[in-house]
């Protein structure tokens, strides 16, 4: 071993862990987010649709950096009425993007905590779905920002995400499947 790559060895294993992932509320927001993620790959939309608080919404910005989304041109922009109406269409099976709908596999990772309270946690973190269509495999990467709002009886919601394709600005082909 080198003496730079002893050096690097050394700087990595003396520093520290995040304190925020020892912390029991940044588990429990990570551990819904993941929670989320699978459900999306088993299709399970009811059960996606009732991770949201009532108030919540689920964007997808076509600018990378807006944070004012009302204004903004996004792909999706749903609240509760939206969400529902979006489910009821993919699992129904009468739009274009709900015949066939492809698989995917989705990996969250890169867990950043942006805040925490005893009642919220923001997380951002990064995503990559690969889907499978039509004898077609597609890769899609996104920054992810979940607002956490946690519940004392342990039933925490998704109050935001917002989902921050990398390629946002160009072309997007339908998906077929939430992001």
């Amino acid at each position: 071993m080198t003496t730079s790559e002893t050096a690097v060895t050394t700087e990595t294993a003396a520093r520290p862990a995040s304190p925020f992932l020892a912390d029991p509320r940044v588990q429990r927001a990570i551990e819904l987010v993941w929670h989320e993620a699978a459900l999306l790959d088993r299709k399970d939309y009811p059960a996606w649709e009732r991770l949201f608080t009532d108030d919540g919404y689920y964007v997808v910005p076509v600018d990378p950096e807006t944070e004012d989304f009302e204004n903004s041109l996004n792909m999706i922009y749903d609240d509760a009425r939206l969400r529902r109406l979006r489910v009821e269409r993919l699992i129904q099976g009468f739009s274009p993007s709900a015949v066939a709908a492809a698989s995917t596999v989705r990996t969250v990772s890169r867990f950043e905590v942006l805040e925490v309270s005893d009642t919220e946690v923001v997380l951002r973190s990064a995503q990559v779905i690969t889907a499978y269509k039509r004898q077609e495999t597609r890769t899609l990467g996104a920054d992810l920002t979940h607002r956490i709002r946690l519940d004392d009886n342990g039933v925490d919601r998704i109050s935001q995400k917002v989902a921050r394709l990398i390629d946002s600005q160009d072309a997007i082909g339908a998906a077929g499947f939430l992001i």
